[in-house]
């Protein structure tokens, strides 16, 4: 097990270092770099870039001491090399990706202290039974609580993803550059690939399956760091006791001067505000109507999409939806496409062609 048959391969050995270049490369990048490579208009959260490059350096550093233990020192003792650098990876790559992957979560702060206490489990097995004791039993120990956490993260983390979506619909008009789904299918991903390298034994096919992992990986995590759009609350207005009634009348009134839905990425706490509320008093009116806040901003977009579409024809002009979808608050087709339908029964091009017949 742990054995590194590829560090005996020169091949890979190149593309070994290639990957942990630009681990290395990447977490300078996060740090340092003023701009965004992926998305130049979108502002991701300062932490996470952290984050971020702090994962990537374990990246890097994993490259680094199996590489070096297994090439220069310790060549002839593999039990306390494997002993040393499967314990040093335990308690940086998984712990790093864990914390990465809670920090895109913005709907509240998570603490941070039941990663740090599942670290200590691995430093006893590591040091105690595999440094100290000798016994070769420490792998399979390791390997089985390394996978318990995981499989303890992913519960939690499906139950996370699913609370922050929800906090996402009842708090923001749009949810492009928002959703972290993504993340949680990474998640799972890595999992199923640690399954699969830490039950290899070291068979090569697979250590260059990593590597090449690994390289996606980077790509990925860069991806998804920049595409985040950092949300930062309004500060709440004070609040005002405001009865469900007249929250709807002031909804209402302020709909029709403003037609505010036409308004990217306007939250629920700046309509709040706007209408001389506050978001608490707003969300329960939304939560009495049996819907949030996103899905009354779409059924509004939604209508004036058929509004405008309708008084197009009528005036004989040549329109596509993509257009109206835009003039309809929508910054992506795709996002009203999956409204429309929402709202309609019917797919966008379904609903035209009727409408010509009319």
């Amino acid at each position: 097990m742990y054995e590194h048959l590829g560090l005996l391969d020169f091949p890979y050995l190149i593309i070994y270092g290639g990957v942990a270049t630009l681990a290395l490369v990447a977490c300078c990048y996060l740090l340092l770099a003023r701009a965004n490579i992926f998305a130049p208009t979108v502002r991701p959260s300062r932490e996470l870039r952290v984050w971020a490059a702090v994962f990537m350096a374990a990246v890097a550093m994993s490259h680094v001491w199996w590489s070096s233990l297994g090439t220069v020192w310790l060549q002839d003792d593999h039990q306390l090399r494997n002993a040393i650098a499967i314990t040093l990876d335990s308690v940086t790559l998984e712990p790093s990706m864990m914390i990465l992957l809670l920090r895109m979560l913005q709907d509240r702060r998570r603490s941070l202290w039941p990663i740090a206490l599942s670290i200590v489990p691995m430093l006893v097995i590591g040091v105690g039974v595999g440094m100290i004791m000798r016994n070769s039993e420490y792998e399979w120990m390791m390997r089985d609580y390394v996978l318990a956490i995981c499989v303890l993260f992913i519960i939690y983390m499906v139950y996370a993803v699913n609370k922050y979506s929800q906090w996402l619909r009842e708090n923001y008009a749009d949810l492009e550059r928002k959703e972290v789904w993504q993340s949680l299918l990474m998640l799972v991903v890595i999992l199923l690939c640690l399954i699969v390298y830490k039950t290899n034994y070291g068979g090569i096919v697979i250590e260059y399956a990593t590597q090449m992992f690994t390289l996606v990986l980077i790509f990925f995590v860069i991806w998804r760091v920049e595409t985040l759009q950092e949300l930062t609350p309004t500060p709440a207005a004070t609040p005002v006791p405001t009865p469900a009634v007249a929250v709807g009348s002031l909804l209402e009134q302020y709909r029709e001067e403003t037609m505010f839905y036409l308004q990217h990425d306007l939250s629920l706490n700046q309509l709040a505000i706007a209408i001389g509320t506050n978001r608490t008093y707003l969300s329960s009116y939304f939560a009495t109507q049996g819907i949030t806040y996103n899905t009354y901003i779409n059924r509004l977009r939604v209508e004036h999409f058929i509004r405008l579409y309708r008084k197009a024809v009528a005036e004989g002009r040549l329109v596509t939806a993509m257009e109206i979808a835009h003039q309809s608050g929508y910054s992506s087709y795709s996002t009203f496409s999956i409204a429309f339908k929402r709202f309609t029964g019917t797919t966008v091009a379904e609903w035209m062609k009727r409408e010509e017949k009319v």
